[in-house]
Parts: C-alpha cells; structure tokens; sequence
C-alpha cells in the first residue's frame, strides 16, 4: 500500500554510514553541502549517540528497531555463537561480512519488531536489516547486485563504491518519487568506505558526503514539486564516526602467540579451540573463553583461569577499555593507569561506581535515568559509555572480554582488502558522536540514534510499541 495523497505524512530516513559529527557540520558550515544546510536550517542539526560497537550492522538496529543491538542479538559484525542455536558447525560463529550478511534478519529477536513489518508501506536500499520489507522493495539485494558488490568490496575498490552509492541513490529517489512509500530507508556506505582508505575528512571522504548531499536535494525537489514536502519528514544520521589508525595490533595472532588456540575470521573452522576473537570495525572485539562450553559465565567464574589474559591484554597500548560481564545486570570496566570501575542497572538505575580507580572518569554516579546517564557522559570522552557499555555486556551473544580499542590502535591486521587508515567500533567520541539532521524542528531534543525509530512511529500516527530502548522526539 502506498499513499498517493500528497497529505499523508511520510518519513525518508537516509543513512551516511560513517559520517562523524564534526566531519559532516563542518563540510556543512563550508558550503560543500548545500542541500543538507538548507534542510537544517528549516528544522535541526544534532549531535547524538550511537550505539557499541560502534560499527554498521550492528548499529542499524537503532534506525529500524529503536533497540540496542546486543539487546536483540547483534552483539557485533562478528560473533561467536556459543549456545549453537544460530549457527552450524564446525565453527559456530557468524560474519556479516559476506554472504553471511543474509543471516542478520534471522538472528533479530523475533519479538522486536522492524520499521519495515510496522509501516503500511516501504522501500529500503542497501538494508542490514530487512525483516518485514518485500523483496521487490528492497534495492540492492539481487545476485547480480551482490555479486558487483563483493567485487567492489574484495578489491578494495572505493572508487567503485562511490558508484554503488550514485546508482543506488537515483534508483531510490526514483522509485520514491513513483511509489509514495510511507516509510523509506536509504543507507549509502561510500563514506564509511573512503574513510577507510584516506581518513576522515579526505577529498575521498567529501566526495562520498556529496552523493548524500546530492540525494537530498533530489528527493526534496520531488516531494516540492509533487505539493508532499509540508508533510515529509526527511531526516539524515549516521550509524559511527571514524577516527585515525596508525597500529594494527592483531589480538588472534596475539593469543595464538600466548599459547591460547584462537579462532577468528576469515579461518574460523578447526577443533580444539579454547577461544575466539571477534573483531568489528576494526577498533572493538569479542574474545570468548573456553568455548567449548555452551553456558556463558560470568567474569568472577572465568577470573580463576583467565585473569592473567585480562592482565595481559591490558598491559597492550592498543586496549583503552576492557570490559568483563559480571551478571545480567553488571559490568566492570578496567583501564590501564586509570584502575577499574562497575556499571550497574539497579530498578531501572544506571550507577558508575569507581573502586580501584575512574577508568571512565566521571566520578561516582547513582541513581541515572536513561536521560540522566546520557547527559552525565555527553562531554565526555566515553559519550553514553554507562548505557552502552552495560547493554552490550549484559548481551547473551557477547564475549567474556570486550575490548575497546585506544586511539591510533584497532585490532586486525590482516585480511582487510581495504588497508585501514581510520576505524571505527569503539567507544571513544569520534566514534560514537554521529550527526542527526532533520527538516523539521523537533519537538524535543534527540539524543540516541534509537530514538529515530520510535521518532518515525510517531510522524507515521502508528503505536509505538513497549520495550524500545528509544523514545520519540517527534
């Protein structure tokens, strides 16, 4: 069903996978995008929080589930499965890297709702998450599509990928300005891409914020001119920053050099492992301990045998924060030189509790709502670390270690067909500060990219459903 009264509202949600906050408002405040200043200047430009890891995929769950992706089973681009309910032998791990990418829809908590199953109509282009959106909606999702982009990707090719994104953006407005869908999705990755390659912000960088930019003024220009653009809500965010890489500290051949058999992408299949590293963005990792074992232990069980990993792990200039689950409501959270420190949620309270130290440095916190916790870490260099850290920690899928790189540092060294100058992942600024632009003032300030979904709900006159992690600005 689409709506062809040009009355009817309608939300347009375009993703610059990659864009950093303070890249995109500066190439804005320098007249490089004119279509995305002429939109904030009739409604908003906002900094928000994403979500850990900071990396696309995982942080797609936000736009289309207004739900944190641990919390719904994407606990990161890549992962170890230890319960065996999702994946196969012999490896039982997953990689949204590749063909495996088709699985996302699968390993979504079933009772989380998408974007795409709650609007009367959509379209979406180049979706992680496309649960609910029928395949003739779905634009670059066909083999011969697929096929052009794993040999874009493969080669390395960010030239290429700049053209996926100009294909993809004119099939998309076309078809939106056809089809009147009442909710679409468009996510274009050239800046993600080029930022890998040449660092952010580049010419490479800029030239991918353009396509964007380009989009922008097409898709308005079709809603003014069809009499729409009063009742369209077009809103542009970004799922991650980027910041600079210098070192490349691969941790499977670290552990494998400890002594530890460790699985890890690309060769995860193989017997007698005792761990496996998992690594998104490339500047956060999952390392899951004696996995041979299908129950998932808190850290004060593991402690006895592998403390002297978590020791190790941090003496390494490339770890900034490691953090260890302590159950389903804690986490403690180490930092080399700056001692450790426990998250907890208590009655729906987040605390940040420091004791051997302020790995953090907050302070000590109690008794935060999800308002109170955001705006108690917005300034500083952890921005929303207490909800994100916890939400990840307390996740089934996630690892008995999770890793959050230091700057200058990720945490793969290989088999990256795109040589890293810039990553992203981890909880720092530059990753976690993405940028919100909407075409219309809001009525209360944004804070969580989960807060675009509810958000969407609420222009469409749909229910919101209970248990999101977002709440409406609309």
């Amino acid at each position: 069903m689409t709506s062809r009264d040009p009355r009817a509202p309608r939300v347009v949600v375009i993703v610059a996978d990659g864009a950093r906050a303070h890249t995109l408002a500066s190439a804005v405040a320098a007249g490089h995008l004119p279509a995305i200043a002429s939109l904030r200047d009739g409604g908003a430009m906002r900094r928000v929080t994403t979500v850990f890891p900071s990396v696309t995929g995982p942080a797609y769950t936000p736009f289309l589930m207004g739900r944190f992706p641990g919390g719904v089973g994407i606990p990161g681009i890549r992962w170890f499965d230890r319960a065996r309910t999702a994946t196969s032998a012999p490896h039982f791990s997953r990689s949204y890297v590749g063909h495996e990418m088709a699985r996302v829809d699968g390993d979504l908590e079933r009772g989380a709702p998408t974007m795409f199953e709650l609007a009367s109509s959509s379209l979406g282009a180049l979706s992680v998450i496309t649960r609910g959106l029928p395949a003739t909606h779905r634009l670059g999702g066909s083999l011969p599509f697929a096929l052009r982009a794993a040999w874009t990707h493969f080669r390395g090719d960010v030239q290429g990928w700049l053209k996926i994104d100009e294909r993809i953006a004119d099939e998309f407005a076309t078809r939106l300005a056809r089809e009147r869908p009442v909710f679409a999705f468009c996510a274009l990755t050239g800046i993600d891409k080029t930022s890998h390659a040449s660092g952010q912000p580049s010419p490479a960088s800029l030239g991918a914020m353009q396509v964007v930019d380009r989009l922008v003024a097409r898709v308005r220009d079709d809603a003014e001119r069809d009499g729409s653009w009063p009742n369209t809500h077009l809103w542009i965010v970004s799922d991650h920053g980027h910041s600079p890489v210098a070192h490349h500290d691969d941790l499977a051949m670290l552990l494998r050099g400890w002594g530890v058999r460790t699985r890890a992408h690309p060769f995860v299949a193989g017997f007698a492992h005792r761990a496996a590293v998992m690594v998104s963005g490339n500047a956060m990792a999952h390392v899951y301990l004696d996995i041979a074992t299908r129950e998932r232990r808190p850290w004060p069980a593991l402690s006895p045998k592998w403390q002297w990993l978590a020791d190790r792990l941090l003496e390494r200039p490339s770890v900034d924060l490691l953090i260890l689950p302590l159950g389903e409501h804690a986490c403690e959270v180490r930092a080399r030189k700056r001692g450790g420190a426990r998250i907890l949620r208590e009655r729906g309270r987040w605390a940040y509790r420091p004791e051997s130290g302020d790995p953090l440095g907050l302070g000590p916190l109690d008794g935060l709502s999800m308002d109170d916790a955001w705006d108690a870490t917005i300034r500083s260099e952890y921005p929303d670390a207490l909800v994100q850290a916890l939400s990840l920690a307390t996740s089934p899928r996630a690892g008995d270690i999770i890793l959050s790189a230091a700057r200058d540092y990720d945490f793969r060294a290989r088999w990256e067909p795109i040589p890293h100058v810039s990553s992203h992942g981890a909880l720092h600024r530059e990753h976690m500060l993405v940028p919100l632009v909407l075409g219309k003032v809001p009525a209360r300030a944004p804070r969580r990219t989960v807060d675009v979904m509810p958000s969407a709900l609420a222009a469409l006159g749909r229910p919101i459903p209970e248990g999101l992690d977002g709440v409406s600005f609309v």
